[in-house]
C-alpha cells in the first residue's frame, strides 16, 4: 500500500488573493471626503468622492455578467495567466449603462468644465465609447479627449470589479504570474500597495503587503522590500513627504527601485493611511518629487489622467 501525502495549507498562511469587497467604492468615497478636509486640493477630492459614490451605486445595479467557463479557467491557471484579461476579455455592454449612470449622478456637483465633459460623454455613440475604453485599458491616457478618460475608467472599474467579485479568489490565477507585477484577475497594473492585517480576528496576520489593482480592485500578496514592477529586491528605497503641512508623513511612502527606475506608493493604515486609490491622489506632491528624482510610476491611477 502506497502512502499518500496530502499537503494541508496552514491556517496562518495569508491568502494570496483578496477579492474586492462589496463596499470598496463607498469606503473609498468616505476616504476621499476625509482627505478633502483642509487639503489644498479639497474641492477635487470631494468631487472624486462623489464620483466613487456613484461607482458604488453603479456596481449594485450591474446585471448578471458572463464569466470564463471551467475549461478557460483551468487554462488560465495552468499557464499562469489572468482569467479576465483587461485588454482582450469581451466587454459586456453593461459598462455603457454604468458610465451613463455615473455621469448623471455626478453631473450636478461637477465643476463647469467637468460638467461639459460629462454631457458630451453621455451623448457619444457606443462605438466611440469602446474606442475610449481601449485607450484606458492600454493605458494610452494622453491626447484627444483625455479629459473624458477618468469617467470611462470609472465605469470600467465598476465592470471589472463586478467580474472580480463574481469570479472570487478561487478563480484568479496564482498571485505570481509569468509577467511580474500584474493583477492575477485581470492582468492590469497596480495603482499602489497597502500594508494591512488579513484574516479573522482570532487568526489574523499583520503587516502583509498587498498590491491593489487599478482596474478591478483585486489585491494580491507581495513580499515587502521587493519591486512590484521588475521583481528585484536590490536597490529598493523609500521616500515620503515631510513638512509643516504633512500631518502623517509615514502614512504613504514611495517605494523606488534603482534596478528599473520605477516607483509605486505604499499605504500604511496603522500610520494614518486608508485607501490605495484615494491616498495616492491626495499625495500628488510625492509623485512630483519622486519624478524629479528620475523615477517613473509603475502603475496608473485611472482617476487621474496625466493628459487631462
Amino acid at each position: 500500500m502506497t502512502e499518500q501525502i496530502i499537503p494541508i495549507k496552514s491556517a496562518s498562511e495569508p491568502p494570496a488573493v483578496l477579492v474586492p469587497p462589496a463596499d470598496v467604492f463607498s469606503r473609498r468615497a468616505a476616504r476621499f471626503d476625509e482627505l478633502a478636509a483642509g487639503h489644498p486640493l479639497g474641492d477635487w477630492l470631494r468631487f472624486l468622492g462623489a464620483l466613487t459614490r456613484a461607482q458604488h451605486a453603479a456596481l449594485q445595479a450591474l446585471p448578471e455578467l458572463p464569466l470564463p467557463d471551467a475549461a478557460a479557467l483551468a487554462r488560465a491557471r495552468e499557464h499562469r495567466m489572468p482569467p479576465l484579461p483587461a485588454q482582450s476579455w469581451p466587454r459586456a455592454p453593461a459598462w455603457h449603462a454604468a458610465l451613463r449612470q455615473i455621469a448623471a449622478a455626478v453631473g450636478p456637483v461637477a465643476p463647469p468644465a467637468a460638467r461639459a465633459d460629462l454631457e458630451r460623454l453621455a451623448a457619444l455613440p457606443d462605438e466611440r465609447l469602446e474606442a475610449l475604453a481601449d485607450r484606458v485599458l492600454h493605458t494610452e491616457l494622453y491626447g484627444e479627449d483625455a479629459a473624458l478618460l477618468p469617467y470611462v475608467a470609472a465605469a470600467l472599474q465598476v465592470l471589472w470589479t463586478g467580474l472580480a467579485r463574481k469570479l472570487g479568489a478561487g478563480g484568479a490565477a496564482p498571485s505570481v504570474l509569468d509577467v511580474p507585477g500584474v493583477c492575477p484577475c485581470c492582468g492590469f497594473l497596480p495603482v499602489a500597495s497597502i500594508v494591512q492585517t488579513v484574516g479573522p480576528a482570532d487568526n489574523a496576520v499583520a503587516n502583509l503587503r498587498y498590491l491593489h489593482c487599478a482596474l478591478c480592485n483585486t489585491e494580491w500578496n507581495l513580499v515587502r522590500v521587493k519591486c512590484a514592477s521588475c521583481d528585484s529586491a536590490e536597490g529598493i528605497s523609500y521616500r515620503h513627504l515631510e513638512g509643516a503641512g504633512v500631518a502623517r508623513p509615514q502614512a504613504v511612502k514611495a517605494e523606488t527601485c534603482d534596478s528599473c527606475k520605477s516607483y509605486l506608493k505604499i499605504v500604511y493604515p496603522d500610520q494614518g493611511g486608508g485607501d490605495p486609490v484615494a491616498d495616492d491622489l491626495a499625495t500628488l506632491a510625492l509623485d512630483i518629487l519622486v519624478d524629479e528624482a528620475g523615477y517613473a510610476r509603475a502603475g496608473p491611477n485611472l482617476l487621474l489622467v496625466p493628459g487631462g
